[in-house]
């Protein structure tokens, strides 16, 4: 059996999911998702794979996360053990993610495991990508709002493009570790799209839309997106995954906007700067996706 830990937002908790099923794929196993670690967890929209998503993976009883980690299965031990040079004192099962950049020996874990991690890289589903695809099909029909906003994004060259602001902006210690993409990358990321596409148009999904238009000089159509909020936050994702090329931020949740979007000839743009710190991001743009 494969259990993934999932935390954090829609983003990574589809990182966390897409590297164990393509694991539990490739080894014919069954798959768990342990969410325990979303009690009395404050931040964004908690557990929502199950309810945005149609991924068939089932929720991890306390018997089953138990049966790999024994001991080490109390939330507060495994937190403890999680951390870098504790590898020495984790049972072989329980597998925790060594770094940020694709790590091979995954592999090579115990049939029976437990992962803990983001997994933020194609690399680890790659092989699996049309099961990920078809699991990661959203739910629920669009809003009426929604879908006229679809409808216009299927009858132009729309471009999506995402600012992250929020937590990154107003907590200190989010924004040390990820940092902010500046209206500098923005207007080279628009230009370069801009270079390459006849006549484009933006819809530019943000949760600070008043730092958008205050920063981001548009000479382009555009169309601001800011009505799906809280819980329906996730249709801004599908909106983006409908659009025909990309302009994400250092976000995972619009790099699964833009890769979502099945189509080969697609024009992604990210931020070269994924993170405020030194994590080596190499792994994490698939081929053909550019940097600035």
């Amino acid at each position: 059996m494969i259990i993934s830990q999932i935390i954090g937002g829609l983003g990574n908790q589809m990182f966390q999911y897409a590297a164990a099923r393509s694991l539990s794929v490739e080894r014919n196993q069954p798959l768990r998702l342990n969410i325990a670690e979303f009690d009395g967890y404050g931040l964004h929209q908690g557990f929502e794979l199950e309810r945005v998503f149609n991924c068939p993976a089932e929720i991890a009883t306390k018997a089953e996360v138990g049966s790999i980690l024994g001991w080490q299965f109390f939330s507060v031990i495994r937190r403890v053990l999680a951390r870098p040079g504790m590898a020495a004192l984790r049972r072989d099962g329980f597998v925790v993610e060594p770094h940020f950049h694709y790590w091979p020996e995954i592999n090579r874990i115990p049939k029976d495991c437990y992962l803990v991690g983001y997994w933020q890289s194609e690399r680890y589903f790659e092989k699996h990508a049309s099961e990920i695809r078809a699991d990661f099909a959203f739910k629920l029909p669009l809003s009426d709002r929604n879908s006229i906003l679809s409808e216009q994004i299927s009858q132009v060259n729309a471009v999506s493009l995402h600012v992250r602001r929020g937590d990154y902006a107003k907590n200190s210690k989010t924004r040390a570790r990820h940092g902010l993409c500046s209206p500098d990358y923005y207007q080279r990321a628009i230009n370069y799209i801009s270079g390459q596409v006849e006549q484009p148009r933006f819809f530019i999904f943000s949760d600070d839309m008043a730092w958008v238009k205050t920063h981001l000089k548009m000479a382009f159509p555009c169309y601001y997106v800011d009505h799906n909020r809280n819980e329906e936050s996730y249709n801004d994702m599908h909106l983006m995954s409908l659009c025909r090329h990309h302009i994400i931020a250092n976000s995972s949740f619009s790099w699964w906007g833009a890769w979502l979007n099945p189509a080969p000839d697609k024009i992604v743009v990210a931020p070269v700067k994924w993170f405020a710190d030194k994590n080596n991001n190499k792994d994490l743009f698939p081929p053909g996706w550019v940097t600035l």
